[in-house]
């Protein structure tokens, strides 16, 4: 009975897990808004969004639901990072246009 198989064990992997029920609602994956943001806000943070939201519906097919609402939340929260700084980044380009202009029709008093 030696050459009978044996299962192989994965480091790491849980055994004899049970399946998990779902969840009620599968969570947003904000993947419209993380492409939104990244066009009009700030691509840097816009496409980690993009890339945790494209993750969520993945987590949810394989019965990872803990993970895929982790997933979702981490998509919304740098989804809120783009935003955020798309605003801030607006917001210092105005003032210093302002400034800009206020500065020059000073000057032209002198």
């Amino acid at each position: 009975m030696e050459n009978e198989k044996q299962p192989i064990q994965v480091e790491g992997q849980p055994q004899n897990q049970m399946p998990t029920t779902p969840p009620a609602v599968k969570p947003d994956n904000y993947l419209v808004w993380a492409i939104l943001s990244t066009l009009f806000c700030c691509m840097p943070f816009g496409v980690i969004s993009i890339i945790y939201a494209a993750q969520v519906d993945n987590f949810w097919a394989m019965g990872q639901y803990a993970i895929a609402e982790s997933t979702a939340q981490k998509a919304k929260k740098w989804l809120w990072a783009a935003i955020g700084s798309g605003i801030a980044i607006w917001l210092f380009y105005v003032i210093y246009i302002f400034a800009i202009v206020g500065l020059s029709a000073f000057a032209e008093l002198l």
